[in-house]
């Protein structure tokens, strides 16, 4: 699709600016979840690891969408660093993306699929 947003997008992602919320403790986890999960806004959490090759490869492409989608939410969780998390998720592989709306998990990719993880994006904002 091209086009101004998705420009601005790459240069921010670029640029290393970044919509997206990276969360380091539980405690943070926890006042993010309760301060967003009760809302219909988007949330897309990305469960990743530092040593992952395919999260390091869809990592730009996280945080381009993350700066054109801005009634989104987007949260990037290292799995070692936090692994309460990732064990609340059922997290089994790196990277898992979970779409949420309004509490509930509206959506799951797991795996490196950067344009199925904008698609289902893209169709969670519409609805």
């Amino acid at each position: 699709m091209g086009g101004f947003f998705s420009s601005q997008a790459a240069y921010a992602a670029e640029e290393g600016v970044s919509a997206v919320i990276a969360v380091h403790s539980v405690g943070e986890w926890t006042q993010n979840w309760e301060s967003h999960s009760q809302t219909s806004k988007l949330m897309v959490i990305d469960f990743s690891a530092s040593w992952c090759g395919p999260c390091r490869f869809v990592e730009p492409a996280f945080k381009a969408m993350a700066a054109q989608y801005s009634d989104a939410v987007f949260f990037k969780i290292d799995v070692d660093e936090i692994p309460e998390v990732s064990k609340q998720w059922k997290v089994q592989a790196m990277p898992t993306f979970v779409l949420v709306k309004g509490g509930q998990e509206v959506g799951r990719i797991v795996g490196a699929k950067k344009d199925e993880l904008e698609r289902r994006i893209q169709e969670q904002i519409s609805t």
